[in-house]
């Protein structure tokens, strides 16, 4: 396998994808050496990558790190979980990534894909590596995988089909720069042949400039009537274009149980996959009809002393929070925002929620907390700020605090703009302890 070279591989970091790496190796590479390099181990870690012949990097460590690029020039085979996937994966690959809405849009291209076809694994960064996937797979199996930035920064190969939703600055630490964050995105579709399928919102620029620029075809989706595009939105409905290229409603929109305009797109760039995959109609329909939000993305939590909390934890960045906010609409009174601060600007936040005259307070966490009420405050300062601050440092207090100054028939939403690493482990436990506290609160 050409992913492989020589007797000895270094794992180069042990979470998720290293430990199934390990796995998959020592299944089907028995005699191979097999060395672990972990910072949580060894803050030497990086040091053992001179006595290996492949480095297998996990998504975490960036790939274009000094100790790689030195590795590289000493002849080192360099690779990742996702290109020996790739390499080794029997048969039609659909990747999807963007910034936001992954997870939602590969779950649905799955739960579509399985109404017609009988082996559909969904794998990848939604929490699923694909190499724990791979048994028993065959020339029938259909793979869908969400591919984070990470995972893309160092791919060589390209999906049969490439979603490609919205790119807006996140994990500017990691990549160093926006530039180089979108141009790991832009690896989804680098190797792309003509008989392949790129699928995006021409109306994003960064997405658009990066899909054109595949070899493959075409489809677009779109927000609004368009003549050009494969899939778009009339007058309330969801209409598409079949393989015979005339328009066919496809459901309408209040219909679709996902809030907000980014899931309208989710639901357009599966329903795209969906037809070019020859899926029926109807059944597509149903499929989203049925399908409910995952979990920490802007999740119910339920109603509590006449309160309705929302879970979107997921929310790292300020594009999702402003999603989030207009997707509940002027119900939402309380906000909790703030996190592990990325460098990300927050201006066009602050301005945004100084015109939300629904919104009474915000509990703000560490680090960009802080940061976020600098923008609030700094958004038209001519005008009275009537927005209430309180400052936090538990999930506890912000949940205490909102229960005290949430009306009843009102909504408080987790939606923190920021990551969650200086708290949490992530996002999930981040989301999981919110509706904990909710329910601790609750409790009498």
């Amino acid at each position: 396998m050409k992913e492989i070279i020589g007797s000895s591989v270094l794992i180069l970091g042990y979470g998720a994808e290293g430990q199934s790496v390990h796995c998959w190796l020592k299944k089907f590479y028995p005699r191979l050496k097999i060395g672990i390099a972990d910072q949580n181990r060894d803050k030497n870690y990086l040091d053992a990558i001179k006595n290996y012949d492949t480095i297998v990097r996990s998504p975490g460590i960036p790939a274009d790190s000094p100790a790689l690029l030195k590795a590289s020039i000493a002849g080192k085979q360099l690779t990742s979980a996702t290109n020996i996937f790739f390499s080794v994966c029997p048969e039609k690959i659909i990747a999807v990534t963007g910034t936001k809405g992954k997870s939602t849009t590969a779950s649905l291209i799955q739960t579509i894909l399985s109404t017609a076809y009988p082996d559909v694994r969904l794998v990848g960064n939604i929490g699923n590596p694909a190499l724990d996937y791979l048994d028993g797979a065959d020339k029938n199996t259909l793979f869908v995988i969400e591919l984070s930035s990470y995972q893309l920064e160092d791919i060589h190969y390209s999906p049969s089909i490439a979603v490609m939703l919205a790119i807006v600055p996140e994990h500017l630490d990691h990549h160093r720069g926006f530039k180089n964050y979108a141009s790991a995105k832009s690896r989804i579709i680098r190797y792309q042949s003509p008989n392949d399928a790129v699928i995006f919102n021409p109306s994003h620029d960064v997405s658009a400039k990066l899909a054109n620029q595949s070899a493959a075809k075409k489809f677009c989706f779109s927000l609004e009537p368009d003549i050009a595009s494969f899939c778009w939105i009339e007058r309330g409905k969801i209409y598409a274009k079949g393989k015979d290229k005339i328009s066919k409603l496809i459901i309408p929109t209040d219909e679709i149980p996902l809030l907000g305009e980014g899931n309208l797109e989710n639901c357009m760039a599966a329903i795209t996959v969906g037809i070019l995959m020859d899926v029926p109609l109807e059944r597509i329909r149903k499929t989203i009809t049925g399908f409910q939000p995952l979990e920490h993305r802007l999740e119910f939590v339920g109603e509590f002393r006449g309160i309705e909390f929302y879970d979107d934890s997921i929310a790292t960045i300020p594009e999702a929070t402003i999603h989030a906010v207009k997707a509940l609409g002027e119900k939402v009174e309380t906000l909790i925002l703030g996190g592990f601060d990325r460098g990300i600007d927050y201006s066009g936040l602050g301005l945004f929620l100084r015109q939300r005259k629904e919104i009474k307070t915000l509990i703000l966490f560490p680090d960009t907390g802080k940061k976020i009420w600098q923008a609030v405050c700094g958004a038209t300062p001519q005008k009275k700020l009537e927005i209430n601050m309180f400052e936090v440092s538990s999930m506890q207090e912000a949940v205490a605090i909102a229960f005290r100054q949430t009306s009843s028939g009102r909504v408080c939403l987790l939606s923190p703009a920021s990551a969650s690493y200086n708290l949490y482990t992530n996002f999930k436990e981040r989301g999981n302890e919110f509706k904990r506290q909710i329910l601790t609160a609750f409790t009498p």
